[in-house]
């Protein structure tokens, strides 16, 4: 064998990026810029610039007001009880000054190793940030210490990086298999759970979870469907069958149906979750960990989480566990929702402990 033929084996041959149909890729794996950022910087600054979040990645919401409300300060204990891309916890750590400690939960096993990992590179280590795998309804379980944080957010929106990949079947956009658990290694997956219930629970389901106003007309279709034998394996499956129970509505517009079936994946992943009852006992917790004087802001995305956060703020307010609490939801500035969307929904709470 000669020299040329020995160099030919050890160097691995170019792997051309695969094409895709048309001037811009649609598919979420064909999106390889975005899902680079640190290598095509740039193009991800052109992608924010026009309001949308790259594939992969989250942007962080009410940055300024959830500072605003929580006056960090170096050497103060606090939580980012919901993790995520880690762009809020950044922020905070950045206020600390390498002086204190943070923790931070996530239940997510796919994402919670990329974001340590990033906020590892970026020097938070494990000597000023823990992160654990668990879920926020835990959070009495994160230190030995009674009333040990200083200051708490949880960010109750599902991260755009579990919402993009179509892997998740979080989103009713693009094809996937009908999961949407936040930890695919525990529970059962939505396709599951609907076999599982009846039509009055389906109903019930999309009420509760989404305030969804076709809710018994979807929950028809849906077990309509199962009793025929047909198994709703995926998200375009169920999409459809949304889609075609609606379109009989009288005076629907399209844009009405896909409100609604927008609403019955959130409905979905909310029971799948079991989201409200982790939130409940988030709550019901919090003034157990809270230091004297310590802070938490709570940000949601749709009125059933609101009227939960409200509920037991007012309450502990009433008890005089709480000194102050918000008298109205702060929202996203109009600049932060043309940039960012997603923000649109938003509503931040905030309590301090007495």
């Amino acid at each position: 064998m000669n020299q040329d033929n020995i160099l030919d084996e050890k160097e691995p041959k170019h792997q051309r990026r695969p094409r895709y149909k048309g001037t811009h890729p649609r598919n979420f794996k064909e999106k390889y810029k975005e899902l680079n950022p640190e290598k095509y910087s740039e193009d991800i600054a052109k992608i924010i610039q026009k309001g949308k979040t790259p594939a992969g990645m989250h942007i962080s919401i009410c940055v300024k007001e959830i500072l605003d409300i929580l006056q960090i300060k170096p050497g103060q204990t606090g939580l980012d009880a919901t993790l995520g891309y880690g762009g809020h916890t950044l922020e905070m750590l950045k206020c600390l000054d390498s002086k204190g400690h943070m923790y931070a939960l996530d239940v997510d096993p796919i994402e919670l190793p990329k974001t340590k990992e990033r906020l590892e590179s970026l020097g938070y280590g494990p000597e000023i940030l823990e992160i654990k795998q668990m879920n926020f309804s835990q959070v009495d379980q994160v230190t030995s210490k009674p009333e040990s944080f200083n200051f708490i957010l949880a960010d109750l929106g599902v991260s755009s990086m579990q919402i993009d990949n179509p892997e998740r079947g979080f989103t009713f956009k693009a094809d996937g298999p009908l999961d949407l658990r936040l930890n695919p290694n525990e529970g059962i997956s939505a396709a599951e759970l609907l076999k599982e219930l009846t039509l009055f629970e389906i109903e019930d389901m999309l009420i509760e979870n989404a305030d969804e106003p076709h809710a018994a007309v979807i929950a028809r279709a849906i077990l309509s469907t199962i009793k025929k034998g047909i198994d709703i394996l995926t998200t375009t499956q169920l999409r459809n069958i949304i889609q075609d129970a609606l379109k009989y509505v009288p005076k629907i517009k399209d844009s009405d149906i896909r409100k609604s079936c927008q609403r019955t994946f959130q409905a979905l992943r909310i029971a799948v979750n079991s989201e409200f009852k982790a939130l409940d006992e988030f709550l019901e917790k919090l003034p157990d960990v809270l230091a004297s004087g310590g802070r938490v802001a709570i940000l949601t995305f749709h009125s059933g989480e609101d009227r939960r956060v409200k509920k037991s703020f007012k309450h502990f307010f009433r008890e005089g566990v709480y000194s102050e609490i918000a008298p109205e939801p702060i929202r996203p500035s109009s600049e932060e929702c043309r940039a960012n969307s997603r923000a649109s929904c938003a509503k931040l709470r905030f309590a301090i402990k007495a």
